[in-house]
């Protein structure tokens, strides 16, 4: 399995909070971006394969490899297109997951994709069978930019793939795994200050 942390967002509402990107923001006195690289490699045994998505030289961490994607224009492409293969997580870079919530990402099997979440945000999509993840991205990407849909996020691709209404925040439903209590996203110092 390859594990893909998406870490190369414009952090405009974080606004260098601290004189630091989010994914270096530290918990418990480790940056959370190496936490998760951390944590990944601690529960694969080394086995997993750990790419970190960014331009900024900062999120080189040992137990992973820094990739720079090509595209990064709009948010949707943090799914970075030339890394999107079978047997792929992709995970946020600025999230912070319970050793429960990675565990549960780990070991769930995907039939094709599998999300994961709160009721709040996407935090991890396992893909198995790349082609149908990419077509669904592609339609989340064509439906956005003709203007008919108005965020092109994780969410919308869950959308996307359960054939759900876009007008609405999605109901958890099929090929979703609900980590309530999991995990914790943040954008800004605020969510940042709670964790």
């Amino acid at each position: 399995m390859r594990f893909v942390i998406m870490a190369d967002g414009k952090g405009t509402r974080w606004d260098n909070y601290m004189g630091i990107p989010k994914h270096l923001a530290e918990i418990n006195g480790e940056p959370i971006l190496g936490r998760t690289v951390r944590l990944l490699n601690e529960m694969t045994e080394g086995e997993a394969e750990v790419i970190v998505t960014s331009h900024d030289e900062r999120y080189e961490f040992k137990g992973s490899r820094r990739h720079e994607p090509l595209d990064n224009k709009l948010e949707i492409d943090r799914f970075t297109r030339e890394l999107i293969a079978d047997d792929t997580c992709f995970l946020y870079g600025d999230t912070y997951y319970t050793e429960e919530a990675l565990s549960a990402i780990i070991n769930m099997e995907a039939d094709d994709l599998l999300f994961f979440g709160n009721t709040k945000s996407i935090v991890a999509v396992k893909i198995k069978d790349s082609a149908l993840f990419e077509h669904h991205v592609d339609n989340v990407k064509k439906l956005f930019l003709a203007g008919k849909i108005e965020r092109c996020v994780g969410w919308q691709v869950y959308q996307s793939v359960t054939g759900q209404d876009f007008a609405n925040k999605a109901v958890p439903a099929e090929k979703f795994i609900l980590l309530a209590k999991e995990t914790t996203d943040f954008n800004t110092p605020e969510e940042y200050r709670e964790i």
